[in-house]
């Protein structure tokens, strides 16, 4: 229920009241009415208050990641193609990045699942997508009924003569009170504004001065923050540890071997007593625990990274005005009374009131829940925090700051958490369900033969004595037996189903985070890390990316010549002068601080702006003094689609000027006349266009960027009289008088070329895509080496966005594969572009800054944001920050994204290794022998070695040279391919056999016969073990290079793995020789030692001699597919 615009009822109503004609006993009744309302609004805005104390406590965390960081953010209106979402089965979800719920719903059901809490933790949480809705609705209807409910209060008093004060008395140091400020923009209270003398009077209560702002001293900094409080908002704590340990424990197995490790422990205290009996049940219970508490830590310490990643995000930078000077600061040290500068695509950073404007339009969708910008004037001069500027750019008073606003609520409400499944996780779970069911049957087979040779009298201990003897074992034995052979099928299935396996994915993503962090890379969605790996086509800015955005004017042509050196001000005649500096000044939103002592001038503002700033001081120009002469009445702030902005200025004889600045071949069409040497106004004729048109390709062909000053003049007549024309009016664009062209120099970055040699070698195309000049992009792409040379530069390789644009769907379908260079483009013109390398199947990565980027970033596969000239809007529909605008940043985040689903291929092979290796020697074990070689406790030993150990150790392997010469990974290639498949069985057949023979024959092999059958059998048993860890740890080390020989290149390099590596080493060492009692071991001697590790080490030249067998190229699983997809046709 939209209750915004309740307050015209009000005033209605209470005019009703109000008229003479109406009974003295309605208007009672009417009044009666108001009170209430009076009543309501305090009750509403005590509840809103203490909410706001308690938020951080009371409201739960909503665990999943938006998909925009806008709360108000609906539905993604982006287009989902088919291909995407349609997979042949549930996991098969290529891009989760908008994939509909009902998708994620599914596969969430189908996947096999042994600890929810767990596996999901890093998802989506479907469950709390409604609760998540109806806080936000929540907060807006409590604000938008406490804003109602005031102006019925308001009117109800003003209609009983009440004059005094709805507010508290100041307080503090300053003349107005908190609760008032923060009441006029929640309220857009404009009476309350008026009676505190406007924004002046509000400025001068809160001591800030409107031109200077704060004074930016520490102390006062401080005084303000305890008076008006600071711009945070009370955040949600990150999980303990300890709720880690609890979700480690809700493992379905580990809590059914608890069990049995409990009941065991019961039947052997009461049989054996405490001192011998407690071994068995102790044993299998100190491996749970340690497995717990293992799990906990490793995750514990994984979410760290997504804390920071939470904080990085929410720390926008944003430019204020102190002492008067510009300086960025972080908007969580934002005060009351800062004066803020705004522009397109900034987010407002508190609430606070309008200081001045030109043409500034917010889009408040963020606190009215749908699309809706409004128009900010004099007569609308409050501004929301957590809005967006739309449009145009102004200065606003901040008034109140963190909780104190609607905003703050809202976000304290909804804390922002990192639930996202990735395409690699989704479809990990499909591996681990596939294996988690092989995995089931073994333990279920296992279970069913020892359990009927357990009670049928063909399983013996140790010793050699019958374990089960029908009238004469006792009911307690019995049970113990029992129990211990459901332990170990139980152990079985936490060995056989990878439940760590789609948890490895986010291990290796955490991993990656922090190091593309320290490359300059701030990831926001996790997804993108891998997409990056998959990635076909990146289209990329020309400047600041590709260039280093750091601008000169070197060239200047004015008055019908080139000006050498371009500030030689005695070619310039006066009035040329004189109309440049006011355009200059004027028409720009950039600033200049001449600080106290002569130091350097402080220039702010864009690049380019800078630029011309900066020529303008050359040629004399005093910033202050020239923009007093005259008064901005209308501005036409720049933008992407029309490459242009111009103001129109009152001057003090009344004169009035129109000022336009803008790509220069589409301001020289809108010019009709020029300046002349002699400072006079020369009609254009046809060769001085064909001039100007020259000199704009010469500089273009020299990588400038030519920017033109143009301006007219116009009739006092013609000019909007009142506010309402001005604000509609369109300031006229035709018979412009031509004042300079200036050629600004942006050097290409250092090692760019390189950058994108790297790329074209992995197989990714650098398409440029630039609102300059086509000529400027073509001698960039050129240096660049996007285009190997002048001779490539021709179409379609060299476009222009508006050629582009005017094509059929399915021309652009044809063209799309072939630019390289994209001129003169549009916002739009980009989007298209991405839909039709999208259609084409491309995996496309997109480089924006600007507002109008956002539907391309989000469209994108990859959206790429730049972190030091990009808006908040474009950032926040980005899945990766460029923190320093460089490509080859970028190129650094492809190379992370192909280590991450390498990685994971890594895992992969060594984890399935194992599941497929310890069942099978079980179970056949149990099947021909009636007993197992490797009991509950060395299972989960080898299980914790699997699961958390190994998926460390892979995990931190760095991108390597060989990842950038392949080609990208096809998002629906096999996960497992052949080369995989032939390693691991290769590897698997070598432990079954070696493992199975010595459990058959090894009594015999290592010459045991003069052992008695307890000691040999524990013996061998305990070699098999060793052995099989041994197995593992060279297991690993074969892992980190599946398809090439030498694995030990740069193993020393990276010191983690070697530390886990080692580690294993020494804690199996210490289970051997000190916690025999515990896992059933005994010491051995050093042969068996060396025994051991030569069986682990054979597996080496083993893998040495498998990468030397061939595999054929088309996945085994679509020769599979097309073999069973013929019998069926057979059959049919």
């Amino acid at each position: 229920m939209d209750l915004s615009g309740r307050g015209g009822a009000v005033g209605v109503w209470v005019m009703y009241c109000a008229r003479e004609d109406v009974h003295p006993q309605n208007q009672s009744q009417a009044f009666i009415v108001l009170r209430f309302f009076h009543l309501i609004s305090k009750f509403i805005m005590m509840n809103l208050f203490a909410m706001s104390k308690v938020i951080g406590d009371e409201v739960k965390n909503s665990p999943y990641r938006r998909y925009r960081n806008d709360p108000e953010a609906g539905n993604s209106s982006r287009e989902i193609y088919e291909d995407e979402v349609n997979g042949p089965g549930p996991f098969d979800i290529v891009r989760t990045k908008g994939a509909p719920l009902d998708q994620l719903q599914r596969w969430r059901q189908t996947a096999l699942v042994l600890n929810a809490s767990r596996r999901f933790r890093y998802t989506l949480d479907l469950k709390k997508e409604d609760e998540r809705k109806q806080i936000i609705a929540k907060i807006r209807m409590h604000a938008q009924v406490a804003r109602s409910a005031v102006l019925f209060q308001a009117a109800g008093e003003g209609v009983n003569g009440n004059s005094h004060s709805l507010y508290c008395e100041p307080g503090g140091d300053f003349d107005v009170s908190l609760n008032e400020l923060c009441s006029m923009p929640q309220e857009h209270n404009l009476s309350l504004l008026e009676q505190h003398g406007g924004v002046k009077g509000v400025a001068d209560k809160v001591k800030s001065n409107l031109e200077k702002g704060v004074s930016g001293d520490e102390t006062e900094l401080i005084n303000r923050k305890k008076a008006f409080g600071s711009n945070t908002y009370p955040q949600k704590k990150g999980r303990s540890f300890w709720r880690f340990l609890w979700e480690a424990c809700q493992d379905t197995t580990l809590i059914i071997l608890m069990v049995a490790a409990a009941a065991s422990l019961a039947l052997g205290i009461k049989s054996e007593g405490i001192k011998e009996g407690w071994y068995d049940g102790g044993s299998i219970t100190f491996a749970v625990l340690e497995v717990i508490v293992y799990t906990a830590v490793s995750d514990y310490q994984q979410s760290l990274p997504f804390q920071n990643l939470n904080k990085e995000k929410q720390n926008i930078h944003m430019e204020v005005v102190r002492g008067g000077r510009r300086i960025k600061i972080s908007i969580f040290d934002i005060v009351v009374g800062d004066v803020v500068p705004l522009k397109i695509g900034d987010q407002v950073p508190a609430d606070g009131v309008l200081i001045a404007g030109q043409s500034l339009a917010i889009d408040e969708s963020s606190m009215a829940g749908e699309s809706k910008i409004v128009h900010k004037d004099p007569r609308a001069p409050f501004l929301m925090s957590g809005c967006k500027v739309a449009d145009g750019y102004g200065t606003m008073l901040v008034t109140s700051v963190g909780i104190n606003t609607k905003w703050g609520l809202l976000m304290a409400s909804i804390s922002e958490d990192n639930g996202e499944e990735t395409p690699l996780q989704v479809r990990l779970n499909g591996v681990a369900k596939f294996f988690g069911i092989v995995g089931l049957a073994m333990a279920v087979v296992d279970l069913i033969v020892l359990v009927i040779s357990y009670f049928i009298g063909k399983t013996s201990n140790p010793g050699g004595q019958t374990q089960f003897r029908a009238g004469q074992t006792s009911i307690s034995d019995s049970i113990d037996g029992f129990i211990k052979i459901f332990t170990i099928s139980v152990t079985i299935v936490v060995v056989a189903v990878p439940e760590g396996l789609p948890l490895a994915i986010t291990k290796m993503l955490a991993y990656s985070m922090r190091k593309m962090m320290a490359d300059k890379a701030l990831v926001r969605r996790l997804s993108a890390c891998e997409t990056m790996g998959s990635a076909t086509t990146i289209c990329c800015d020309k400047t600041g990316t590709l260039t280093l955005n750091q601008m000169t004017v070197v060239d200047v042509f004015a008055c019908g010549k080139k000006i050498e050196p371009p500030d030689n001000q005695s070619l310039l005649p006066p009035n040329v002068m004189s109309l440049l500096l006011e355009g200059i000044s004027q028409n720009t939103t950039g600033r200049i601080f001449v600080p106290e002592g002569g130091k350097a001038l402080e220039i702010s503002g864009s690049p380019t702006e800078k630029a011309i700033l900066q020529w303008g001081i050359n040629l004399g120009m005093d910033f202050d003094t020239v923009r007093s002469k005259s008064l901005i009445i209308h501005a036409f702030p720049f933008n992407s689609e029309k490459k242009k902005g111009g103001v129109a200025l009152k001057l003090s004889n009344s004169e009035f000027h129109v000022h336009w600045k803008g790509a220069a071949e589409l301001v020289l069409a809108s010019c009709t006349y020029y300046m002349d040497s002699n400072g006079c106004m020369a009609q254009m004729e046809e060769d001085k266009v064909s001039y100007f048109k020259k000199a704009i390709e010469d500089m273009a062909a020299g990588g400038l960027r030519c920017v033109a000053i143009a301006y007219r003049s116009y009739e006092m007549e013609t000019v909007p009289s009142n506010e309402e024309e001005t604000e509609n009016w369109q300031l006229p664009e035709e018979d412009l008088i031509l004042l300079a062209i200036v050629g600004i120099k942006d050097p290409c970055r250092q090692g760019v070329r390189d950058a994108v040699q790297l790329c074209i070698d992995a197989g990714v195309k650098v398409c440029m895509v630039t609102g300059d000049n086509l000529q400027t992009a073509k001698a960039i792409a050129v240096e660049c080496g996007i285009l190997g040379s002048n001779g490539d530069a021709t179409e379609p390789n060299l476009i222009e966005g508006k050629a582009f644009h005017a094509m059929s769907e399915m021309q652009r379908l044809v063209v799309a594969d072939k630019i390289k260079v994209m001129g003169r483009s549009s916002p739009n013109d980009k989007l298209l572009l991405v839909q039709a390398l999208r259609k084409k199947g491309h995996v496309v990565a997109v480089t924006g800054d600007g507002t109008n980027d956002a539907p391309a970033l989000h469209e994108a596969d990859i959206g790429l944001a730049m972190g030091i000239h990009g808006t908040e809007v474009a950032k926040e529909s980005s899945d990766i920050i460029i923190l320093d605008d460089n490509f080859a940043s970028i190129v650094k985040v492809v190379r992370f994204g192909r280590s991450v689903y390498a990685n994971i291929q890594k895992f992969i092979q060594f984890q399935l290794t194992v599941n497929v290796a310890a069942p099978i020697i079980d179970v056949v074990a149990a099947v021909s022998a009636r007993n197992v070689p490797l009991n509950a406790v060395q299972l989960l030993w080898v299980n914790l070695i699997m699961d958390t150990l190994g998926a460390e150790a892979l995990a931190t392997e760095p991108p390597t040279d060989p990842l950038m010469h392949r080609p990208p990974v096809g998002r629906r290639e096999p996960l497992i391919t052949n080369v995989m498949w032939r390693n691991l069985i290769i590897q698997a057949l070598y432990q079954v056999a070696v493992l199975l023979i010595l459990d058959f024959w090894g009594r015999s092999i290592l010459n045991l016969e003069d052992e008695s059958d307890d000691r040999a059998f524990r013996v061998k048993n305990t070699l098999i073990f060793n052995a099989f860890v041994f197995c593992q740890i060279f297991n690993v080390l074969n892992a980190r290079k599946p398809d090439e020989i030498n694995v030990w290149k740069g193993v020393t390099k990276n010191r983690l793995f070697m530390g886990i590596v080692g580690l294993i080493v020494v804690l199996q060492v210490i289970i051997i020789f000190f916690l025999g009692k515990f896992t059933s071991t005994v010491r051995l001697n050093w042969k068996l030692w060396l025994v051991s590790v030569v069986i682990g080490i054979i597996s080496w030249p083993l893998a040495i001699v498998g990468k030397l067998i061939p595999v054929p190229g088309r996945p085994f699983s679509d020769l599979f597919m097309k073999k069973l997809r013929i019998e069926r046709e057979s059959r049919g």
